[in-house]
């Protein structure tokens, strides 16, 4: 009885609802067969040249190599319940010349952890592509909004003005440090080569007797036609380590997003109502609350960067429990955790990207929380110009924080700031700075250092990363 996937049985999300198309036929059960067979053809190609094999059985293989049936496959596999093995009788089954040489002295895991290889490889080359994306469009409004003053929140309460370009940069810093780990995890992406069941390549070196060449170089010319690199040894699988530096890269990559996205519900929420996510003319945001503008893309994002997180764990369970030359119980939980791991993030990146170039600044409460909050930062440089005057820093802060609480209490309840006219009347502060004086220096938007060129000079390391 042959499998069928429809709404009737049990779908994964990531079958159709998260992720691109990109990524999910990249591990599609189609691409991986179509790898299989490109390593049979890459293998026979090789033991053609040590003269293992003939022209003739190498071009049969060729001729059928895309022809793969998963039906057939399936049907095989339910009688020896072996996958690899089904997939082999199937495509010998197609190729009458060739059909005997396909697998000639290898083992499963010469075969699948090269296709896990590449296709860890092309995934971290579509995450990096949308990585780049999104940093190319968070750039722009870094530039845009470096000198835009706003209130900064340290613990969740006001604290000193920052730019709203200054706060974004620092997601863009950390997403650059992403880019630059993930580019380094896919360059040091090998595959386990040619080494057989153990890793010692016994089976190729009985295969190779009397041809002249060695298992090294028979490793070397199928890894050269499938321009992957292998490393130097293996037991009879790949190091199960490169999975987690994989998923770690990711985990990292998602943690970044996360914060970005966190930050943007807060701050989406009206109490602050600073930022908003975009939102549709027909969107709607809640069933029972037609008013509500719920950050639900935010949300998402958090959402399933939470599962990325967790992932890495898994990876380093079948790292450190892989015992002696290999155990099989990681198998099981990587034909999950490698794809479901790079489906979940690519789903992520492309929510960021939304964001980032749909994201809303509004400037009403921007600027009434600058200046409702505002004032009570900007009283360091109260303090700052009375103490260079000759006054006492010590006391002169007892007094500015006595203000303060004063003015504070009458914030919370519901009274205008009184904090100017506070300092502005008080003799041990006017002493050393003139009332007027304290007026302009209590006004903070210009109290943001130089946040707005740190931020232009972050937007320009980007931009030369991201230069070809």
């Amino acid at each position: 009885m042959a499998i069928s996937f429809d709404h009737e049985t049990y779908l994964s999300p990531l079958t159709w609802r998260y992720g691109s198309a990109a990524m999910r036929e990249l591990w599609s059960e189609a691409e991986k067969r179509r790898l299989l067979r490109q390593f049979w053809v890459a293998l026979a190609e090789s033991q053609a040249e040590a003269g293992l094999v003939t022209a003739a059985q190498v071009d049969d293989l060729r001729r059928h190599q895309d022809e793969v049936d998963i039906a057939r496959a399936e049907a095989i596999e339910r009688e020896i319940r072996h996958d690899l093995m089904a997939e082999i009788r199937t495509y010998a089954e197609q190729c009458p010349v060739g059909g005997a040489i396909i697998h000639l002295g290898a083992t499963s895991m010469d075969v699948l952890d090269n296709v896990d290889a590449l296709r860890l490889r092309a995934a971290m080359d579509l995450i990096i592509g949308g990585l780049r994306c999104l940093l190319k469009g968070l750039v722009t409004r870094i530039e845009t909004e470096a000198a835009t003053a706003a209130i900064a929140f340290t613990h969740i309460q006001p604290a000193e003005p920052t730019t709203v370009g200054y706060r974004l940069a620092q997601y863009g810093q950390d997403l650059l440090a992403d880019l630059m780990e993930l580019l380094r995890v896919r360059d040091s992406i090998r595959g386990k080569g040619l080494k057989g069941a153990v890793g010692t390549s016994a089976s190729y070196a009985e295969l190779l007797h009397d041809t002249g060449w060695t298992p090294r170089q028979l490793e070397a010319a199928v890894m050269g036609r499938l321009q992957l690199e292998a490393f130097p040894v293996a037991t009879q699988t790949y190091p199960r380590k490169q999975d987690w530096f994989v998923l770690n890269a990711l985990a990292g990559l998602c943690g970044s997003l996360h914060k970005f996205a966190f930050d943007i519900r807060l701050l989406q929420s009206p109490p602050f109502g600073e930022w908003s996510e975009p939102f549709g003319e027909k969107q709607v945001g809640s069933s029972a609350m037609p008013f509500k503008r719920n950050p639900i893309v935010a949300e998402n994002i958090d959402s399933l960067a939470r599962l990325v997180a967790g992932f890495p764990r898994v990876a380093w369970d079948n790292a450190a429990l892989s015992l002696l030359e290999r155990t099989l119980d990681d198998s099981a939980n990587r034909r999950m955790v490698l794809p479901e791991a790079f489906l979940l993030t690519d789903e992520v990146l492309v929510r960021a990207v939304k964001l980032a170039e749909g994201l809303r600044f509004w400037p009403g409460p921007i600027a009434r929380n600058l200046r409702e909050y505002g004032l009570f930062a900007a009283t360091e440089r109260v303090l700052l110009a009375a103490a260079k005057a000759g006054g006492d820093r010590q006391l002169l802060h007892e007094i500015i924080r006595d203000h303060s609480l004063t003015a504070w209490a009458a914030v919370q309840a519901g009274h205008s700031n009184p904090l100017p006219q506070l300092l502005g009347a008080d003799p041990q502060i006017t002493q050393w700075v003139a009332p007027a004086d304290v007026a302009v220096l209590l006004d903070a938007s210009v109290h943001v250092g130089d946040a707005a060129e740190r931020a232009a000079l972050l937007a320009e390391a980007i931009r030369g990363a991201l230069a070809p």
